[in-house]
C-alpha cells in the first residue's frame, strides 16, 4: 500500500547534524519498540507496577528515538540523493515517508501507554498492545527497507561515494573532451568555409578576367575587320582592273588573228593534167 506523503515544516536547529549518524541511531528506533513489547507481554502475566513503569520510559526513549532517526535521516537522504539511482531513490523517498510515519505513531503509542495507566480496564491495555504490536510491525519493515538502500542502492557508502566521485570526474574529462572535439570541429568547418569562399571568389575572379579577355578579343577582331575590309578593296579593284585588261587584251589578240587570216591569198586550185598522146 502507498502511503500519502506528509510534509513536517523544517524546525531550523542551533546544530549541524553530522554525517552518517542515521545508522547508529536505528539501532535504539529498532530495538527498544520490541523491549517494550516484550516487557508489556511480560506483564500480561506478571502484572508488576515496576515492569510498568520501565515500559513507560522506555517508550518515551522510542518517541526520543523516532525523532532523532527522521532528522538524522534526513541529513542522510539529502547526502546520498544525488549517489542514486532512479530506483534508489524512489526506494529513499518510501523510505522517508515510512518514517515519518513512524515517527508520529511513536507519540500515539505513548498516549496509548498513558491512557491504559489512566484506565485501568484489560479493553484498553488490550487495544494499546495492538497498537504497540502494529508499530513494532512497522519499525521493522523500516529497517529491511533501510538495509536494501545500504546494500542494494549503496545509499551512504563510502567506496560508492569514491567510485562515484571518480565517475563523476570522468564524465567531466568526457564531456571537456567532447566540447573541445567540438570546438575543434566548428574551427575546421570554418576554415573549410573560409577556404570555400577564397576559391569562390577566385574562380570568380578567374571567370571575370577571361570574360574581360574574349571581350577584348571580340573587340580588337572587330576593329580590324573593317581595315582588312579597306585594304582588301584596293587589291580587288587592281586585280579586277588587270582582269579587264588581260580580257581586253585577249579580245584584240583574237581580231588581229582573225584579219591576217582574211588577208593570206587562197591556194590556186591544182591544173588537171592533159593526157598527151
Amino acid at each position: 500500500m502507498e502511503l500519502t506523503p506528509i510534509k513536517i515544516p523544517e524546525i531550523p536547529l542551533p546544530f549541524d547534524i553530522p554525517a552518517l549518524m542515521h545508522p547508529p541511531v536505528d539501532h535504539f528506533i529498532i530495538a527498544l519498540p520490541i523491549v517494550v513489547l516484550l516487557l508489556e507481554i511480560i506483564n500480561l502475566f506478571a502484572k508488576k507496577k515496576a515492569i510498568g513503569v520501565v515500559s513507560f520510559f522506555l517508550i518515551i526513549l522510542t518517541v526520543v528515538a523516532a525523532v532523532a532517526a527522521y532528522l538524522t535521516g534526513s541529513a542522510d537522504g539529502k547526502a546520498a540523493w544525488d549517489l542514486l539511482s532512479e530506483a534508489g531513490q524512489s526506494a529513499l523517498k518510501d523510505h522517508k515517508i515510512l518514517g515519518t510515519y513512524l515517527m508520529l505513531a511513536s507519540a500515539v503509542v505513548l498516549l496509548f501507554k498513558l491512557l491504559s495507566a489512566i484506565i485501568n480496564r484489560a479493553l484498553m491495555k488490550g487495544l494499546f498492545l495492538f497498537v504497540l504490536i502494529f508499530f513494532v510491525a512497522g519499525i521493522l519493515k523500516q529497517g529491511k527497507e533501510g538495509g536494501e538502500l545500504v546494500y542494494t542502492h549503496g545509499a551512504n557508502v563510502k567506496i560508492v561515494k569514491i567510485k562515484d566521485d571518480a565517475l563523476f570526474d570522468c564524465q567531466d574529462d568526457l564531456s571537456d573532451y567532447v566540447a573541445e572535439e567540438k570546438e575543434a570541429e566548428e574551427e575546421a568547418k570554418a576554415a573549410a568555409e573560409a577556404k570555400k569562399t577564397e576559391e569562390s571568389k577566385s574562380t570568380e575572379t578567374v571567370t571575370e578576367k577571361k570574360v574581360e579577355t574574349s571581350e577584348a578579343e571580340k573587340t580588337e577582331v572587330a576593329k580590324e575587320e573593317p581595315a582588312a575590309a579597306e585594304a582588301e578593296a584596293p587589291a580587288a579593284e587592281s586585280e579586277t582592273a588587270a582582269a579587264g585588261e588581260t580580257a581586253t587584251a585577249d579580245t584584240e589578240a583574237s581580231a588581229t588573228a582573225e584579219v591576217e587570216v582574211e588577208k593570206v591569198p587562197a591556194a590556186p586550185e591544182a591544173q588537171p593534167e592533159v593526157a598527151t598522146h
